[in-house]
Protein backbone atom coordinates (compact mmCIF):
# COMPACT_ATOMS: atom_id res chain seq x y z
CA UNK A 1 0.00 0.00 0.00
CA UNK A 2 2.78 2.17 0.87
CA UNK A 3 4.09 1.33 -2.32
CA UNK A 4 1.34 2.37 -4.03
CA UNK A 5 0.76 6.02 -2.48
CA UNK A 6 4.13 6.60 -3.12
CA UNK A 7 4.24 5.97 -6.57
CA UNK A 8 1.10 8.64 -7.47
CA UNK A 9 2.85 11.04 -5.12
CA UNK A 10 6.16 10.10 -7.59
CA UNK A 11 3.41 10.57 -10.78
CA UNK A 12 1.77 13.57 -9.54
CA UNK A 13 5.62 15.62 -9.11
CA UNK A 14 6.31 14.08 -12.39
CA UNK A 15 3.52 15.57 -14.11
CA UNK A 16 3.63 18.63 -12.35
CA UNK A 17 7.36 19.51 -13.12
CA UNK A 18 6.81 18.40 -17.10
CA UNK A 19 4.34 21.80 -17.36
CA UNK A 20 7.15 23.79 -16.87
CA UNK A 21 9.33 22.07 -19.82
CA UNK A 22 9.69 24.60 -22.26
CA UNK A 23 8.53 28.02 -21.38
CA UNK A 24 9.72 31.03 -21.17
CA UNK A 25 9.53 33.41 -17.70
CA UNK A 26 6.81 34.74 -18.03
CA UNK A 27 4.56 31.81 -19.38
CA UNK A 28 5.91 30.18 -15.90
CA UNK A 29 4.64 33.19 -13.84
CA UNK A 30 1.52 34.48 -15.46
CA UNK A 31 -1.32 34.06 -13.44
CA UNK A 32 -4.41 32.86 -15.28
CA UNK A 33 -6.90 32.76 -12.86
CA UNK A 34 -8.92 35.06 -11.16
CA UNK A 35 -7.08 33.69 -8.22
CA UNK A 36 -3.75 33.75 -10.07
CA UNK A 37 -3.27 30.41 -10.24
CA UNK A 38 0.32 29.65 -12.42
CA UNK A 39 2.97 26.97 -12.93
CA UNK A 40 5.95 28.03 -11.04
CA UNK A 41 3.78 28.96 -8.17
CA UNK A 42 2.15 25.44 -7.79
CA UNK A 43 5.60 24.10 -7.92
CA UNK A 44 6.43 26.63 -5.22
CA UNK A 45 3.48 25.65 -3.08
CA UNK A 46 4.23 21.88 -3.34
CA UNK A 47 7.72 22.42 -2.58
CA UNK A 48 6.61 23.69 0.81
CA UNK A 49 3.35 21.58 0.99
CA UNK A 50 5.47 18.04 0.83
CA UNK A 51 8.16 19.83 3.06
CA UNK A 52 5.70 20.79 6.11
CA UNK A 53 3.90 17.38 5.46
CA UNK A 54 6.47 14.78 5.73
CA UNK A 55 9.10 17.75 7.42
CA UNK A 56 7.37 19.31 10.16
CA UNK A 57 4.74 16.67 11.25
CA UNK A 58 7.26 13.84 11.83
CA UNK A 59 9.49 15.85 13.54
CA UNK A 60 12.08 15.48 10.44
CA UNK A 61 13.49 19.61 9.80
CA UNK A 62 13.92 20.52 6.39
CA UNK A 63 17.66 21.89 5.66
CA UNK A 64 16.16 25.14 4.91
CA UNK A 65 13.41 27.79 6.60
CA UNK A 66 10.65 28.79 3.88
CA UNK A 67 9.70 32.53 4.59
CA UNK A 68 6.60 32.31 3.05
CA UNK A 69 5.00 30.36 4.91
CA UNK A 70 3.72 30.00 8.62
CA UNK A 71 3.10 32.79 10.81
CA UNK A 72 3.88 36.32 9.69
CA UNK A 73 4.01 34.89 5.98
CA UNK A 74 1.75 37.23 3.60
CA UNK A 75 -1.61 35.12 2.35
CA UNK A 76 -0.66 33.02 -0.52
CA UNK A 77 2.93 33.73 -0.67
CA UNK A 78 3.68 30.03 -1.47
CA UNK A 79 1.51 29.97 -4.83
CA UNK A 80 3.85 32.72 -6.71
CA UNK A 81 7.38 33.52 -7.81
CA UNK A 82 8.63 37.13 -7.45
CA UNK A 83 10.65 38.31 -9.94
CA UNK A 84 13.75 37.53 -8.21
CA UNK A 85 13.31 33.80 -7.27
CA UNK A 86 14.55 31.87 -10.53
CA UNK A 87 12.83 28.56 -11.76
CA UNK A 88 16.10 26.91 -11.01
CA UNK A 89 16.32 27.71 -7.41
CA UNK A 90 12.24 26.81 -7.11
CA UNK A 91 12.67 23.37 -9.61
CA UNK A 92 15.40 22.68 -7.27
CA UNK A 93 13.56 23.65 -3.71
CA UNK A 94 10.71 21.22 -4.93
CA UNK A 95 13.41 18.19 -5.50
CA UNK A 96 15.18 18.71 -2.74
CA UNK A 97 11.61 18.61 -0.94
CA UNK A 98 10.62 15.56 -2.73
CA UNK A 99 14.18 13.73 -1.75
CA UNK A 100 13.70 14.69 1.78
CA UNK A 101 9.96 13.43 1.73
CA UNK A 102 11.44 10.24 0.01
CA UNK A 103 13.22 9.54 3.18
CA UNK A 104 10.48 10.01 5.33
CA UNK A 105 8.27 8.06 3.39
CA UNK A 106 10.78 5.33 3.11
CA UNK A 107 12.28 5.34 7.29
CA UNK A 108 8.47 5.30 8.51
CA UNK A 109 5.32 2.56 9.03
CA UNK A 110 2.13 3.69 7.57
CA UNK A 111 0.73 4.05 11.16
CA UNK A 112 4.14 6.02 12.06
CA UNK A 113 2.14 9.18 14.54
CA UNK A 114 3.19 12.59 13.33
CA UNK A 115 1.56 15.72 14.54
CA UNK A 116 0.14 19.09 12.12
CA UNK A 117 0.70 22.17 14.14
CA UNK A 118 -2.08 23.66 11.94
CA UNK A 119 -4.69 22.06 12.21
CA UNK A 120 -4.59 21.97 15.82
CA UNK A 121 -1.51 19.88 17.01
CA UNK A 122 -3.57 17.15 15.06
CA UNK A 123 -2.49 13.71 15.27
CA UNK A 124 -1.94 11.91 12.27
CA UNK A 125 -0.23 8.59 10.71
CA UNK A 126 1.63 8.45 7.86
CA UNK A 127 -1.01 6.74 5.80
CA UNK A 128 -2.97 9.81 6.13
CA UNK A 129 -0.47 12.55 5.07
CA UNK A 130 0.30 10.15 2.36
CA UNK A 131 -3.02 9.86 0.91
CA UNK A 132 -3.46 14.31 1.86
CA UNK A 133 -0.38 15.06 0.03
CA UNK A 134 -0.77 13.06 -2.68
CA UNK A 135 -4.72 14.70 -3.24
CA UNK A 136 -3.13 17.82 -2.85
CA UNK A 137 -0.33 17.27 -5.81
CA UNK A 138 -2.61 15.54 -8.08
CA UNK A 139 -5.11 18.19 -7.46
CA UNK A 140 -1.88 20.91 -8.37
CA UNK A 141 -1.28 18.81 -11.18
CA UNK A 142 -4.83 19.20 -12.74
CA UNK A 143 -4.11 22.67 -12.37
CA UNK A 144 -1.14 22.84 -14.15
CA UNK A 145 -2.47 20.96 -16.87
CA UNK A 146 -5.47 23.29 -17.47
CA UNK A 147 -2.81 26.55 -16.66
CA UNK A 148 -0.43 24.80 -19.53
CA UNK A 149 -3.38 24.61 -21.69
CA UNK A 150 -3.75 28.14 -21.67
CA UNK A 151 -0.23 29.41 -22.17
CA UNK A 152 0.57 27.03 -25.57
CA UNK A 153 -1.90 24.28 -25.80
CA UNK A 154 -0.17 21.53 -24.38
CA UNK A 155 -2.26 19.27 -22.39
CA UNK A 156 -1.92 15.92 -21.09
CA UNK A 157 -0.90 13.64 -18.21
CA UNK A 158 2.71 13.12 -19.17
CA UNK A 159 5.06 13.80 -22.29
CA UNK A 160 5.46 9.70 -22.60
CA UNK A 161 1.67 9.07 -21.85
CA UNK A 162 -0.49 12.14 -23.01
CA UNK A 163 -3.81 10.18 -22.24
CA UNK A 164 -5.94 11.89 -24.38
CA UNK A 165 -7.40 10.59 -27.37
CA UNK A 166 -5.63 9.95 -30.77
CA UNK A 167 -7.21 12.63 -32.93
CA UNK A 168 -5.92 15.74 -35.03
CA UNK A 169 -6.50 19.35 -34.16
CA UNK A 170 -9.62 19.67 -36.71
CA UNK A 171 -10.89 16.72 -34.25
CA UNK A 172 -10.62 18.87 -31.23
CA UNK A 173 -12.02 21.93 -32.68
CA UNK A 174 -14.98 20.26 -33.67
CA UNK A 175 -15.29 18.86 -30.42
CA UNK A 176 -14.50 22.16 -28.82
CA UNK A 177 -17.61 23.32 -31.10
CA UNK A 178 -20.02 20.22 -29.81
CA UNK A 179 -19.34 21.37 -26.23
CA UNK A 180 -19.96 24.79 -26.86
CA UNK A 181 -23.55 24.11 -28.17
CA UNK A 182 -24.58 22.04 -26.06
CA UNK A 183 -23.81 24.11 -23.23
CA UNK A 184 -26.06 27.16 -25.73
CA UNK A 185 -28.62 24.65 -25.78
CA UNK A 186 -28.82 23.48 -22.24
CA UNK A 187 -28.78 27.25 -21.52
CA UNK A 188 -31.86 27.92 -23.59
CA UNK A 189 -33.33 25.54 -22.17
CA UNK A 190 -33.15 26.41 -18.76
CA UNK A 191 -34.20 29.89 -19.13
Amino acid sequence: MKADLHSYLKGGRESLLWKLDGLDEYDIRRPLTPTATNLLGLVKHSAATEILYFGVVFGRPFDLELPYVGDGAAPNADMWASAVETREEIVDLYRRAMAHADTTIEALALDEVGRVPWWGDTAVTLHHVLVHVVAETQRHAGHADIVRELVDGTAGLLPSNDNLPLVDESWWLGHRQRVEQAALDASKRSN
